[in-house]
């Protein structure tokens, strides 16, 4: 039998607030204004779950195009902007949180300010501030295994002993490479409709879309008392 994780290590965008689809969109429509034609099934094969700098990167690359010294701020603040008005939490999580037997953080691409405004605008941050780790506390960022490297470590708890929950292949990647379980959760709004195909690299060991049932796939991380109580 396989022991029962003692951290559990969650995304932030697409796992525990519903904002790829935002994200998405908004970068579709900035990068139109530059002649740059990309849609929604672009950004979640080449962009999900990776870094902003990487991410502009890739543009340059793919495109040819050097974006102005104030297209990444610009972007930001509408991003922001959008999140004011549509971010919501993913349904079931606050549920999960206050459930678990085991502790949990964060390990997310986004940079220090975006999770913090993001986690506050959906009621998380609290809870979260001193247990989310960001990509730029680490010299690779997703699909390399340093930031969930660095989230166990600052958790105290070995590799093996975490279970990831992950909705990009990027992300699962970077769990894989770190030895550690991952879940795919596929119940984000940019998960409906097709999906791309996991290659052997990014399998991840189970996949649910509703952290409804986050505890009836793992019972023993629901904790102590509430299994008494039902």
């Amino acid at each position: 039998m396989t022991p029962a994780p003692k951290l559990l290590v969650l995304d932030c965008d697409g796992v525990l607030i519903d904002s790829e689809i935002i994200s998405a969109r908004m970068l579709v429509a900035e990068l139109a204004n530059f002649g740059v034609s990309i849609d929604l099934g672009y950004v979640a094969q080449r962009f999900l779950g990776r870094s902003y700098p990487t991410v502009l990167a890739e543009i340059r690359r793919d495109f040819g195009i050097d974006l102005p010294p104030a297209f990444e701020d610009q972007y930001r603040e509408r991003l922001l902007d959008a999140f004011r008005r549509e971010l919501q939490v993913m349904p079931g999580v606050p549920q999960v949180l206050d459930a678990l037997a085991i502790p949990f953080c964060v390990a997310t691409s986004s940079s220090p300010r975006r999770a913090e405004f993001s986690l506050q605008q959906v009621g998380l941050w609290d809870r979260l501030r001193n247990l989310t780790f960001t990509a730029s506390e680490v010299a690779r960022g997703k699909p390399a295994l340093d930031l969930f490297l660095h989230a166990a470590s600052r958790m105290g708890v070995p590799p093996r002993d975490c279970l990831v929950i992950e909705d990009s292949l990027t992300g699962i990647r970077a769990a894989r490479a770190a030895g550690m379980a991952v879940w795919r959760f596929t119940g984000g709004s940019h998960m409906r409709g097709d999906t791309p195909p996991e290659p052997d690299d990014a399998r991840p060991d189970l996949h649910f879309a509703d952290f409804a049932d986050f505890f009836r796939l793992a019972p023993e991380l629901l904790a102590p008392e509430l299994r008494r109580a039902t």
